[in-house]
């Protein structure tokens, strides 16, 4: 900030300056905001910039808005208050939205097919902006991991001993969690500079194991001593790219380090910063913004000063700085750096359009490609990417039952030790089991229990988890469907074209052995027809039950007075029953034609009522509350 505003009073005004006054209220928001009040009624200033985090930024941004003084905060929330211009017109972000790192932290557990991970975050004082954590369990779930355990931690300003807290936590944790994925989503240097010391002396940061921090470390890593950084090693970190390659940013760099080594030439690293290159392009949106106050002719205002803020639209040293709706809309490129030894490595970089690449070139196709880090990693204690769980030291095992006298002992056999734990287990049965175990993504921690029953005694005692999914349930009442083609619902349309087109063979060949021979057949075409569809219609629903009388005389058949051929009669000769129609029955055929339907009636008829009931009539399932109130709003939980 000093450069910059010394390079203004210099070069570009001589009838304004400008005076910076620092003020360092400690990690207290009030103290914060106790300062903001003080440099605006004391100092007269016009504008107030800083504020790391989000929680210091709203409450300064609401002491500027009695005041008019603009703020340019270096935070950004991770999800957008409503209204968020309405409430602080004068709160500028100089600062990238934190969903772009939130995303790329999700990439890198993709890439390794992580399933589960832990999620570590420090609180402050006020219960801070936990948005990341919604939007880190939102992104996770889009390709099936989630969060096991959110690890929180408190202030480390309110801890006596902060490093055995964090040392119990950490002890409980790897007794009952399984996940050996960290993810620090916020946490200051202190915090985990303690976090790092405990975890590695308890072996969680050691093979199978991998840690991620976010920019609010990895921007501080080149100040820190070199303790802290060697028990980081092995982590990954997220770092917003600039460019160092632009005349801007050397001459800036040239001055920086001098300036630097001056004040603290016990400092052996003078590496400028994310932090530090945001405040040189806050202070050079304030000189532009001065300048274009200076050359407008009306009156200057608070509100004109904000308003020329807000229309820069220049190259800076972090990139492009215009604003939209008081914040920078660029999505910020990243670089991921490996802690290695005493400093770290920087790997690759990452945009949300391309992925991981190691260059900026970018992918030209339409869909992310994402795959593991091209460049080599470092891990925790190996080079070989770690499986991202361990078994727990509490965890209850599964108990798998095994038959212990077997027919077949190439498929499962028990050989008995001198105690259970010398058991050993063999055959094709063990293999598979333990061939699935190993293309799990996640441990899962069993014993083989030797059971000396038979199968049937075996299988009673194994615990099989119902398939039906939990959820909410509602008991509604029934509501029939009213309508007039109801009776088309017990088969499909496929089935009735079926139906309607044996009906059509079956009067065929009725029609085809009566009418020559059955006076009811006979006569006009419409008569025919009809007769012959009532008949086969009608046996579908029930039998003709007309007495019948056979008198057998030289291998023939009268019935009810008609007197059918002999060849026919001796076709079917011992029909017992028939069928009449107007008086007087059909020839003996018929009976075969219509045992199909006779049969069909007799399954309609054998069927329970309820039956019939159930498939006539679908009902339908309505609940009366449009709105399911929750399990608190119902007293359904305790």
């Amino acid at each position: 900030m000093e450069i910059a505003a010394e390079n203004f009073n210099n070069n570009h005004s001589k009838t304004h300056k400008l005076f910076i006054y620092f003020q360092d209220p400690g990690q207290d928001p009030l103290q914060v905001v106790s300062a903001a009040d003080e440099l605006i009624k004391e100092m007269k200033v016009q504008v107030i910039l800083g504020m790391n985090k989000w929680e210091e930024a709203a409450l300064v941004a609401a002491v500027g808005n009695k005041a008019n003084v603009t703020i340019i905060s270096f935070a950004a929330p991770a999800i957008t208050p409503p209204m968020m211009q309405q409430r602080w017109p004068f709160l500028i972000q100089m600062a990238n939205n934190i969903s772009a790192h939130i995303e790329c932290i999700a990439d890198i557990v993709r890439a390794y097919n992580w399933k589960r991970v832990i999620a570590i975050y420090e609180d402050d004082s006020y219960g801070s902006d936990s948005g990341m954590l919604s939007l880190l369990s939102e992104a996770l779930q889009k390709f099936d991991s989630e969060i096991e355990y959110c690890f929180l931690l408190p202030p480390v300003s309110s801890l006596s001993n902060a490093g055995g807290f964090v040392l119990d936590k950490l002890l409980e944790l790897q007794k009952n969690k399984q996940s050996r994925v960290f993810i620090v989503l916020q946490s200051s240097m202190p915090m985990v500079s303690h976090l790092f010391r405990e975890a590695k002396k308890v072996g969680l940061v050691g093979k199978e194991s991998a840690w991620i921090i976010p920019e609010s470390v990895t921007s501080v890593l080149d100040s820190v001593n070199n303790s802290v950084i060697s028990s980081m090693e092995g982590a990954l970190g997220i770092k917003t790219y600039y460019s160092n390659c632009t005349s801007s940013y050397k001459d800036f760099y040239t001055l920086f380090t001098k300036t630097f080594q001056t004040k603290y030439p016990e400092e052996h690293n003078s590496e400028p910063g994310i932090y530090a290159l945001r405040a040189y392009d806050s202070i050079m949106t304030i000189s532009q913004a001065i300048e274009r106050t200076i050359s407008n002719t009306s009156r200057s205002s608070p509100k004109k000063f904000l308003e020329n803020i807000l229309s820069s639209n220049f190259s800076g040293l972090t990139g492009q700085i215009s604003f939209e709706a008081g914040k920078l809309p660029q999505t910020p490129i990243l670089r991921i750096i490996n802690v290695v030894g005493k400093g770290y490595v920087q790997l690759d970089f990452w945009t949300p359009e391309s992925g991981f690449s190691e260059s900026l070139v970018m992918n030209k196709s339409t869909e992310k490609i994402v795959g593991r880090l091209p460049g080599p990693v470092i891990w925790p204690g190996s080079i070989r990417s770690p499986k991202g769980w361990a078994m727990p030291t509490e965890q209850k095992k599964l108990k798998i039952g095994v038959p212990g006298h077997t027919s077949f002992q190439e498929f499962v056999k028990v050989d008995y030790g001198q105690t259970p734990d010398d058991n050993k287990y063999d055959g094709w049965c063990i293999d598979v089991f333990k061939a699935v175990l190993g293309n799990l993504s996640y441990y899962l921690p069993y014993d083989f229990e030797p059971y000396g029953g038979d199968y049937p005694d075996l299988v009673y005692n194994v615990y099989n988890k119902p398939y039906a999914e939990s959820g909410l349930s509602m008991v509604v009442p029934a509501k029939p469907e009213g309508s007039a083609w109801m009776f088309f619902k017990p088969f499909t349309w496929n089935m009735w074209g079926a139906t309607g087109i044996i009906l059509i063979y079956t009067m065929l060949i009725v029609w085809f052995l009566e009418h020559q021979f059955n006076p009811a057949f006979s006569g006009p075409l419409k008569n025919q027809i009809g007769t012959t569809l009532w008949f086969t219609f009608s046996t579908l629903f029930f039998a003709h039950t007309s007495p019948v009388a056979l008198r057998v005389h030289r291998d023939q058949t009268s019935v009810a007075g008609c007197s059918p051929s002999p060849s026919r009669t001796r076709f079917l000769i011992g029909v017992l029953g028939q069928t009449s129609v107007a008086g007087c029955s059909p020839s003996p055929a018929s009976p075969v034609a219509l045992r199909v339907h006779r049969e069909l009636l007799q399954v309609q008829s054998s069927s329970p009522p309820a039956s019939k009931h159930s498939v006539i009539e679908p009902r339908q399932y309505e609940p009366q509350l449009e709105v399911i109130p929750t399990a608190t709003e119902i007293n359904g939980l305790g």
